[in-house]
């Protein structure tokens, strides 16, 4: 019997490779990621939003204190006297005398903190998943409650108290951070305790020592001390208003204890990659072909 050829029924369209041709709008389909891997991203984009609009509207409200807020400098000038603490108008005396690093140190203050932060926590939500929710939300924890001090004790920074030798080095060397002294309308310059430069700055250090496990993770440590020197020596922040920061830090990483860190197995996954089709140990499942068992 001769063999009989069917014919291959068109596909629709009536053209051969129709099926083949791509429909409109398939090439953006391939590239674009699909709807629903925007959602997340987008509502941490919103909701940091949202925390850093409510913070700057919260000190917007304390922010004209300032008989108040002189007074309260004046005490915690006094205070850190009695407590011996070293005197931060040497730090700025030592400043003073390198131009070059005062102007490096403004440009630090003005330019490091939030970017340096928002860095921290695409990073993390991008390569740390499992660390990024904690370290969102003991960031808003601490800041919540940095905001709340704001208000309740507003406090002059030093570089307002000239009287005491103190020298505003961003309005002397630039770059401009603020504006005049009592009349800033986008920011509350009386807000010097706590000092969230120095507090977002331990955390994102220790954050990402905890989540990396890089023999080199230790070096982010420098980011904090940076910003120690640079807010004290510039004459934004009183040495108390960093030990404040890290109190609150303090508190609130132990009320909210960070995640444990995924196991690995090395050899395990070791194992994986060099045979594919082997079976995972500890596992009852195989995907490798099963020998015949004799009868």
């Amino acid at each position: 019997m001769l063999p009989v050829r069917v014919p291959t029924p068109l596909p629709r369209g009536g053209r051969p490779g129709a099926d083949r041709e791509p429909r409109r709008g398939t090439r953006w389909r391939a590239i674009l990621p699909p709807p629903g891997r925007w959602r997340r991203p987008l509502r941490e984009l919103l909701l940091v939003v949202l925390l850093f609009a409510a913070y700057k509207l919260g000190r917007l409200l304390g922010a004209h204190h300032v008989e108040e807020a002189f007074a309260n400098a004046g005490r915690l000038w006094d205070a850190e006297r009695a407590l011996r603490l070293p005197s931060e108008e040497d730090l700025q005396d030592w400043l003073l005398k390198l131009p070059p690093a005062v102007v490096a140190a403004n440009v630090y203050y003005k330019y490091v903190h939030f970017p340096a932060t928002a860095l921290f926590l695409v990073w993390t939500y991008a390569r740390r998943p499992w660390h990024y929710r904690w370290a969102r939300t003991v960031l808003a924890v601490m800041t919540g409650v940095a905001l709340a001090v704001h208000i309740a004790v507003p406090l002059a920074p030093p570089r307002m108290l000239s009287g005491l030798g103190f020298v505003d080095t961003a309005a002397v060397y630039g770059p401009g951070v603020y504006g005049p002294a009592h009349d800033d309308g986008m920011a509350n310059q009386f807000a010097a305790m706590p000092s969230l430069h120095v507090g977002w700055a331990v955390f994102v250090a220790v954050s990402l020592i905890l989540s990396t496990r890089t023999r080199w993770r230790w070096l982010w440590l420098a980011h904090p001390v940076v910003t120690l020197g640079v807010v004290v020596g510039t004459a934004n922040h009183y040495w108390l208003d960093a030990a404040v920061a890290l109190v609150i830090l303090a508190v609130v990483m132990v009320v909210l204890r960070p995640p444990a860190r995924p196991r690995r197995h090395p050899g395990r996954d070791r194992e994986r990659l060099d045979h594919p089709d082997a079976a995972v140990p500890g596992s009852d499942k195989s995907t490798a072909p099963h020998a015949p068992v004799a009868a």
